[in-house]
Order: structure tokens, then C-alpha cells, then sequence
């Protein structure tokens, strides 16, 4: 069952829970990161596509940058975990990956594309206190933010 889409969430409101199934192993919650560090919440379309790959591999590259500046990263697409975990191996990525195959959280954050069953490409910005401080939707799935940027607004927290 499709989950309807929500309006994205606001900055300055709480970001939505939600626990999903890791390429580590482990299923992963956003409100254990709660009081203990920022998390950059990121939506991409699907493994092994060109601006996802450039994408997540572009993360794994500053991985050091982001964990410098006390943020996680929680990368997110529809795939499954088996298919997640070939993708981190294939590209020797640092970051878990997150599957949210049921289709729960994209929708949670307003970002699922109902047409093709899969989300859009989307970074939340949420600070310790669970409170998204920064957001960026993507007007096609084919855009993407750079690091650059990204960092720049975690500089801001």
C-alpha cells in the first residue's frame, strides 16, 4: 500500500520519525541521533543511476568533513537492503545506506514521486534536538546539492 504524500515538512518544525533497515545490518532511528548529533537527511531516487552514484559517492569522499562537523549522514532510497549493499560495495561508499522499500518515509517527508515510485532527491537538515533547520527539494530527481553547499549549511547550526 502506497502511503499518500505529506507536505514537506517546514524548517523549524519536528522532522518525522522513522526507523528503517540498514546496509549495516541494523535498523537505524532518527531519534536515537536525538541530543547527540545533527543529521542530514537524504532522499535519492535509486541505486546504480548516474547522479545518485555521483552523488553518494561524493558523500563517501568528504565523509571526514561531514563527521568533522559533528553530522551524520543518513542516505535514503526506495531499493532494497541487497540492492543497497551492492551498491555501497560496488563503490566502496563509507556511509550505511537506508531502505525504505516499503515506502513509508519518503512520503512521511513529502518527497515520494507517486508516478514512479520512487523518491525525489531531498536533504533535511536536523539539528539535536530533532528540529529540521535546513531543507532542500529538488525540482526533478536528476538535480542534486553539492557538498559545498551542504556544508556551508551546517556551518549555520
Amino acid at each position: 500500500m502506497l502511503v499518500e504524500n505529506q507536505p514537506v515538512p517546514a524548517i523549524g518544525a519536528a522532522a518525522p520519525d522513522f526507523t528503517l533497515p540498514s546496509t549495516a545490518g541494523e535498523k537505524v532511528t532518527l531519534t536515537d541521533y536525538r541530543g547527540k548529533h545533527a543529521v542530514l537527511v537524504a532522499f535519492f531516487p535509486l541505486a546504480f543511476t548516474s547522479t545518485c552514484t555521483t552523488e553518494l559517492c561524493d558523500f563517501s569522499n568528504d565523509y571526514d568533513a561531514f563527521s568533522k562537523s559533528g553530522v551524520v549522514v543518513l542516505p535514503i532510497s526506495v531499493d532494497s537492503v541487497p540492492t543497497l549493499k551492492e551498491f555501497k560495495a560496488k563503490y566502496n561508499m563509507k556511509t550505511d545506506l537506508l531502505s525504505d522499500f516499503k515506502r513509508e518515509v519518503a512520503p512521511a517527508y513529502g518527497v515520494m514521486w507517486e508516478d514512479a515510485f520512487f523518491a525525489n532527491r531531498a536533504y533535511f537538515l536536523i539539528d539535536k534536538a530533532g528540529i529540521i533547520r535546513w531543507e532542500h527539494v529538488e525540482a526533478t530527481p536528476s538535480g542534486k546539492r553539492s557538498n559545498a553547499e551542504i556544508l556551508e549549511e551546517i556551518a549555520k547550526l
